[in-house]
């Protein structure tokens, strides 16, 4: 089955489609770093950089080399911020352009299924009506629309981020079955949520001073089935490049505990930071809090120190042979802007579900 990616970035969503059998077919953005990044770790995907604004439904096609008929899901994160405070669409808001040129992507190619995420803010957004103007946009053009918000731990994820996808199945192209989102997998009475400690402790070895290059050996062995998955096509350990603070901010983060936060300061130090997540330490014993995209404010469990790229990678369930390219403020923008991958999988995997049938009832 083939896929499109609008707003790929560095292809979160996409691995998390590979993984689940897809075949790729195209990534889209905006962004040239994120795109270098997507096509070292997808070679034989097409890409184009630009804004999607700009582009139509034949040229996606033709980098994609295939058809319409071909396309079977396109899927992708555009922003969605064009709304008035009355909840009218304001369809001259420049915000809502990229918004607006993803239905028209999927009006135009009318693939069998479309996934869209976004920030869970959306669904409460103008009491409710941004998100049910969404659902009313793709019914118009002839689409079953749902919508829930999925929490990434209850995938595998060791984050407990929360996004909200809308999931369309083409009421033309698919006639039978339904579609119904993924069951959780994880947590009270099924397997155990995957923690910080499971997700990271086999590159616990840096500590918070010595520096790796951007490619070096593992020097821990896996102890458990996550790190096994991580590490399954890698052969050398990438991006885990160790951030040197000051000796005084690292003396703070000394005072913070595991799983603690600034409370735990002299409260004099309290406002050394102004933003609520401030000194925050991961938690070894749970999942992680969702991880930003600046990664300047929260630290690793043990070490004093923010995470490296290749840990905040594993927070998101990349797997460890996905390389990340740019410096590394970009890198890790990168990683914090992505679809945690093992997310995105069981998402795809219920998309194969109803496309193939196997949901009839």
């Amino acid at each position: 089955m083939n896929v499109i990616d609008l707003f790929c970035g560095c292809g979160g969503f996409s691995k998390g489609f590979e993984q689940a059998g897809f075949d790729v077919r195209l990534g889209v953005d905006v962004w040239q770093d994120a795109v270098t990044t997507y096509k070292a770790n997808f070679p034989n995907t097409a890409t184009i950089v630009g804004d999607l604004s700009h582009l139509n439904g034949e040229n996606l096609l033709s980098a994609a080399g295939i058809t319409a008929d071909e396309v079977d899901v396109i899927i992708g994160g555009p922003p969605c911020q064009g709304f008035s405070v009355s909840g009218k669409r304001m369809l001259d808001d420049p915000r809502n352009i990229l918004y607006k040129s993803f239905v028209r992507m999927v009006e135009f190619i009318k693939p069998k299924a479309f996934v869209m995420e976004n920030v869970p803010g959306l669904v409460k957004l103008f009491n409710g009506q941004v998100k049910d103007q969404v659902i009313e946009d793709f019914t118009n053009i002839g689409y079953k629309v749902q919508m829930r918000q999925l929490t990434a731990c209850d995938y595998g994820v060791p984050q407990a981020r929360k996004r909200v996808f809308f999931v369309g199945i083409n009421t033309q192209k698919v006639k039978k079955g339904n579609y119904y989102f993924p069951d959780a997998t994880y947590g009270e009475g099924k397997k155990p949520y995957v923690t910080c400690r499971d997700a990271l402790s086999d590159l616990d070895f840096i500590g918070d001073t010595r520096l790796l290059p951007e490619e070096a050996e593992y020097e821990l062995p896996i102890v458990n089935d996550y790190q096994r998955f991580m590490r399954k096509n890698a052969s050398v350990l990438l991006n885990h490049v160790t951030t040197i603070h000051t000796e005084k901010t690292r003396r703070i983060i000394a005072m913070v505990p595991d799983g603690g936060n600034y409370k735990d300061l002299p409260r004099e130090l309290w406002s050394t930071r102004k933003v609520h997540i401030a000194w925050t330490r991961m938690d070894s014993r749970k999942p992680c809090f969702t991880i930003d995209t600046g990664h300047n404010h929260h630290f690793h469990y043990r070490a004093n120190r923010v995470p490296t790229v290749r840990e905040s990678a594993r927070i998101q369930s990349f797997p460890d042979d996905f390389r990340f390219i740019g410096i590394k403020t970009s890198q890790l923008k990168q990683v914090g802007n992505a679809v945690p991958p093992l997310l995105a999988q069981a998402v795809a995997e219920s998309i194969i579900a109803v496309l193939e049938g196997k949901n009839n009832v």
